[in-house]
C-alpha cells in the first residue's frame, strides 16, 4: 500500500525550520497590525483582523520559550483551525510548501533522547535540513496550559461581542 506525501508549510522560528500540514492552515498573511488585548496570556500578542474576522494572534516564539523579537517584513501569520478555534500563529517567516512522506517523520522520543516533546510531534530531514513538526493540538492544549486556554477563550469572546462603543480609548 503506497502512502502519499502530504504538503507542509515550512516556517522559521528562532533560526529553526518547522513544518505544519497545509491542510491545517486556512491561509497565510503578512503581519500588518496586532491590536493589544488587556490581561491576555503573555504568548498572545493580541488580535488581528483577517477576512472579516477578529482572530487571536499567538506568538509562537513566546509560546515555545524563545525571546520575543520585533516583527518585520518577513513576519507571517499562519491562520490555523485548532480545537474548533481559528488562531493566527505569528512566525518569523513562512514561504515554502514541501511534500513530506509520512514515513519520513520520526517521533521526537525516538529521534532525540532527553528532549521533552511538549509541543513537538516529530522531525524529519529534507535535503539535509532538519524540520521539526509541531503538535498543533499541544500548542493550545487546555490541560497543559489552562491560563492560555482561558485567555484565548476570553479574547475570542471579547472580539466577537457586539461593540457598544464606536471609538476605543487608551489609558
Amino acid at each position: 500500500m503506497a502512502t502519499d506525501s502530504e504538503t507542509y508549510i515550512l516556517f522559521e522560528l528562532a533560526g529553526t525550520t518547522y513544518g505544519i500540514p497545509s491542510s491545517s492552515v486556512q491561509h497565510v498573511e503578512m503581519l500588518e497590525h496586532v491590536t493589544l488585548v488587556p490581561n491576555a496570556h503573555r504568548a498572545i500578542d493580541g488580535v488581528v483582523f483577517s477576512r472579516g474576522q477578529v482572530i487571536p494572534a499567538l506568538n509562537l516564539r513566546v509560546r515555545f520559550g524563545f525571546p520575543r523579537e520585533e516583527h518585520n517584513l518577513r513576519t507571517r501569520v499562519l491562520f490555523t483551525r485548532i480545537q474548533q478555534r481559528t488562531v493566527g500563529l505569528i512566525v518569523d517567516s513562512a514561504r515554502e510548501f514541501k511534500k513530506i512522506p509520512p514515513q519520513s517523520i520520526r517521533p521526537i522520543e525516538e529521534a532525540l533522547t532527553g528532549i521533552a516533546k511538549n509541543y513537538l510531534k516529530g522531525l524529519t530531514t529534507l535535503n539535509d535540513r532538519l524540520i521539526l513538526i509541531p503538535d498543533l493540538e499541544a500548542v493550545l492544549d487546555l490541560d497543559m496550559d489552562e491560563s492560555l486556554a482561558n485567555s484565548l477563550s476570553e479574547v475570542i469572546a471579547r472580539a466577537n461581542a457586539p461593540s457598544t462603543e464606536t471609538s476605543a480609548t487608551t489609558h
